[in-house]
């Protein structure tokens, strides 16, 4: 990896050393500020434009008379002078398409103006000296004009937002993206909050682009299951790093990246609810848990998961416990209509799930004892919430006021999981021998219609029968 004669340039400073520094010969900098051409660039409108503008137009619209703030955010740092893929901050993201870093969205008056960080010229030493900005160490950044022709919306240049910060009027801050805007800004703690929490409630229903996108979403990630299965002689001797390597691929491949790290958990592996290390083995006879998701280019994420059977056939202990899940699953899907509590599909599951525990014999207590709200005792072996919202974060909308999400009701547009699991822990005393480090989960991603609850990612196989002749006939 290339490294650069400069000091790490930091995510919110101005442009590079210039040609005086005396580690730069003057010589060699105006060699390279010439002879460049400055070739045309073509940008098409981005299709979100128009989704994006009414976004703004609808933030706006509750916030009347004042100065909205929401930044993208920077980059972050790896290690030492390495820095993550950038990832713009979602909100940013929703109201404008940008995907640039340092760029910040301000609302004024129902007036937009995206300030973003340009490709500089050839006539200044960043294009060539600048690891982080620099065209020819990072690749080239649009222009403003670019930028503008893609998302129309008018820009302006990063370095004239302090101007505009610092003028008089009320002003709301998306805070904990940008350090320099949250110093720049004194913060107003329950005014930004608010901001927050209505940006989290106007993302809960989706419109019609961002179904599509969920959609693509859920297909990509369908694809890398399948990827999955399809090197499944590969995954047997290298383990879960395999199943992690190429879901991977595939969702880098036809998308941005992953939404989240994917869990892998072979054996008892699968009863950490959330188990990304992905460093053990796939042992024939036992189950894998697999959580995985494919993150759009629009930075839409699907996550799906699936229980299957390492060896591509079921015990018949393995069977009769995940048709206790699958049947929890689909009996809480049938609860996501419009009207009904975002919670309905989490009782109802739990319902499901407690009558068979209780049916195994592990209750301490009766069936409507343990479901009491005072006993939940069947949650030592379910551990978390059915279902949580989706979009372009993976746990979508999450600064919603409470009384709207989670505790209020469904409609139409929504997007949300559907994943009851069952855990018995390896070193559980309270459970048959047999049972201890068996871990399964399901999960699908749910839109809320008028009509039925659509499946985005039904495509993939549930039934524990298909999903037998799935591993046999897509296994290579």
């Amino acid at each position: 990896m290339a490294q650069t004669d400069q000091p790490r340039h930091g995510a919110q400073q101005d442009t590079g050393t210039e040609s005086h520094d005396p580690k730069v010969p003057a010589a060699w900098a105006a060699f390279m500020r010439r002879g460049w051409a400055d070739l045309p660039r073509e940008v098409d409108r981005h299709p979100v434009a128009s989704w994006a503008a009414r976004r703004r137009t609808r933030l706006g619209e509750q916030f009347p008379g004042e100065r909205l703030v929401v930044p993208a955010g920077g980059f972050k740092v790896r290690s030492n002078d390495t820095d993550y893929r950038f990832r713009p901050d979602t909100a940013h993201t929703w109201l404008t398409g940008n995907q640039t870093s340092d760029a910040v969205l301000v609302i004024e008056d129902g007036d937009a103006v995206l300030f973003a960080r340009p490709r500089s010229g050839r006539d200044s030493d960043e294009f060539f000296r600048d690891r982080q900005y620099g065209a020819l160490w990072a690749g080239e950044r649009p222009s403003l004009e670019e930028i503008s022709a893609s998302l129309d919306v008018p820009t302006r240049h990063v370095d004239d937002l302090d101007a505009v910060l610092n003028a008089s009027g009320k002003t709301r801050v998306l805070r904990g993206v940008d350090p320099r805007v949250d110093a720049t800004i004194t913060g107003d703690d329950s005014a930004d909050a608010e901001l927050a929490k209505v940006l989290s409630e106007l993302r809960l229903v989706k419109d019609e682009w961002e179904l599509g996108e969920l959609r693509t979403a859920c297909d990509t990630t369908t694809l890398g299951f399948t990827d999955c299965v399809r090197e499944w002689d590969d995954v047997l001797v290298h383990g879960e790093r395999w199943v992690e390597g190429t879901f991977f691929r595939r969702a880098r491949a036809m998308g941005n990246d992953i939404g989240y790290d994917s869990i892998v958990g072979g054996g008892a592996h699968a009863t950490t609810l959330h188990w990304i290390d992905n460093t053990g083995p796939m042992t024939p006879g036992e189950l894998v848990l697999l959580d995985m998701g494919a993150e759009a280019t629009s930075l839409y994420t699907a996550d799906v998961t699936r229980t299957l059977p390492v060896s591509g056939t079921w015990t018949p202990l393995q069977r009769d416990l995940y048709n206790l899940v699958l049947d929890a699953q689909r009996q809480g899907i049938a609860e996501v209509r419009p009207g009904r509590p975002f919670r309905a599909a989490h009782t109802k599951a739990m319902e499901v799930v407690t009558h068979g525990l209780g049916d195994l014999g592990l209750l301490p207590c009766s069936v409507e004892e343990a479901l009491d709200e005072d006993s939940k005792v069947y949650s030592r072996w379910t551990l978390h919430g059915v279902s949580h919202m989706l979009g372009m974060d993976v746990h979508d909308c999450a600064q919603s006021d409470p009384d709207i999400y989670p505790q209020g009701d469904l409609e139409p547009g929504m997007v949300l999981t559907v994943e009851p699991g069952l855990y018995f822990q390896a070193d559980d005393l309270l459970v048959p021998e047999e049972l201890r480090g068996i871990g399964i989960r399901i999960e699908d991603d749910i839109v809320v219609t008028d009509d039925e609850p659509l499946n985005l990612s039904e495509a993939l196989p549930r039934d524990p029968d298909a999903i037998e002749e799935w591993m046999a006939t897509t296994r290579r």
